[in-house]
C-alpha cells in the first residue's frame, strides 16, 4: 500500500519541502507540512487522550498501536492521542512513519513554543524554540533544564530572561539565537557563545565587554564557529572611535570599497529577509590562528561582527 501510494502521489509529494512539528504551551503538537512554494497545511494533531467521546480507532504506526480520531471542529483534521506515559514512544513512531515515507530529501523541524515541554531526541529533526516571560527565578530553573534536556538548537528566539544562563549551558551551543533583554546580563552571550549567528537587542553594552569578545576571537581561544553577531542597544553608552581604537582595528583606504559581508540566515521564518544584514565596513580584525578576517562596524547603536571565510590577503583582493 505504501508503494502504491508513493508512486500514485509522487508529483504531489515532491512539491513538499519540510515536515514541521510545532509544539504549544500544554505539550500539544500540531503537524504541518511545507511545500517549496511557501504553501503550509496542517496534516495532523498529536494531543493528549480524552476520556469525554469514546471515538477512537486504532492504527497500527510503525509498529505500535495507536489511537486516533476525526475532529470535525478542526476540518475533519486526523488527531492521534497519547497518555501522559507514552507522549514520546507515540511522536517516535509518527515520525518513523513519515521518515519512511519521505527518508531525507526533505527537512524535519521541531518548534517548540515556550520551555515547559522537552523536544524529544528525534532522527534528522532539527529543533527550533521561541521562549518568552521567564521572570522569576523557578522558571529560570525551568529554563535551565529545557535546554539540557532537549537536543542542541538550530535556532533560538529568548525574550526578558532575568539573568545570565549557566555558562556550561547548552542554550550558547545553539547555530543561531535571537535575543530581546533590558539590563546588562546579556553580554554574556559574548563570553559563552559558541554558535554561528547571534542577534542581540538590550539596553546597553560595556566597551570593555565588546573589547574581550573581540580580544577572544583574535587570540582564536573561542567562537571558532561564528559567522555574524549584532547587538543592537537603545542607549548610547558606546563610543565609536574609542571602541575602534581599543579592539585595535585595521582600516581599508577611505577611497576604496570595502566589499560586503552578507550570508544566508541559519533559519529565516515566512517574510522575513533570508540574510543577515550587510555588513560594509573600512575596519576589520584578523584572527591569529589562522589569519582570518573579520569587518568591524559600530554605528547608530549597532555593533556588527562579520566573519569571512577568507585570509587577510584574500580579503584584501576583494577591496575594490
Amino acid at each position: 500500500m505504501k508503494k502504491l501510494i508513493k508512486s500514485s502521489q509522487m508529483c504531489r509529494f515532491s512539491r513538499i519541502s519540510s515536515v514541521d512539528y510545532s509544539s504549544d504551551p500544554k505539550g500539544n503538537i500540531n503537524v504541518y507540512m511545507e511545500s517549496k512554494h511557501n504553501w503550509c497545511k496542517q496534516v495532523m494533531r498529536i494531543q493528549k487522550h480524552e476520556e469525554v467521546n469514546n471515538d477512537y480507532f486504532k492504527l497500527n504506526v510503525s509498529g505500535k498501536m495507536m489511537d486516533f480520531r476525526i475532529q470535525e471542529r478542526y476540518n475533519d483534521l486526523v488527531a492521534a492521542s497519547f497518555h501522559s506515559y507514552d507522549k514520546v514512544s507515540v511522536v517516535e513512531s509518527i515520525h518513523t512513519y513519515f521518515l519512511d515515507f519521505f527518508g531525507d530529501s526533505i527537512e524535519y523541524w521541531w518548534r517548540a513554543s515556550g520551555h515547559k515541554h522537552v523536544v524529544p531526541q528525534l532522527q534528522n529533526v532539527s529543533a527550533s524554540a521561541c521562549v518568552l516571560d521567564t521572570n522569576d527565578g523557578t522558571q529560570m530553573r525551568n529554563l535551565e533544564n529545557f535546554f539540557s534536556s532537549s537536543p542542541v538548537f538550530k535556532h533560538v528566539e529568548l525574550f526578558e530572561k532575568p539573568g545570565p544562563l549557566n555558562p556550561d549551558s547548552k542554550f550558547y551551543q545553539a547555530e543561531s539565537v535571537d535575543i530581546v533583554q533590558r539590563g546588562t546580563t546579556v553580554t554574556a552571550i559574548l563570553r559563552h557563545f559558541q554558535g554561528r549567528q547571534a542577534v542581540v537587542y538590550c539596553d546597553q553594552c560595556k566597551m570593555l565587554d565588546f573589547k574581550e569578545f573581540v580580544e577572544r576571537w583574535r587570540s582564536g581561544e573561542a567562537f571558532q564557529k561564528l559567522e555574524f553577531l549584532e547587538f543592537r542597544t537603545s542607549y548610547d553608552g558606546v563610543n565609536q572611535n574609542r571602541l575602534l581604537n581599543a579592539i585595535r582595528v585595521k582600516h581599508i583606504d577611505a577611497t576604496k570599497t570595502p566589499p560586503t559581508h552578507i550570508l544566508p540566515k541559519v533559519l529565516a521564518f515566512p517574510g522575513e529577509c533570508e540574510t543577515t544584514d550587510p555588513i560594509i565596513s573600512h575596519t576589520y580584525v584578523v584572527r591569529k590562528s589562522d589569519n582570518r578576517v573579520a569587518s568591524v562596524l559600530f554605528e547608530r547603536r549597532t555593533f556588527s561582527f562579520g566573519v569571512w571565510d577568507k585570509t587577510e590577503e584574500e580579503f584584501l583582493k576583494m577591496v575594490q
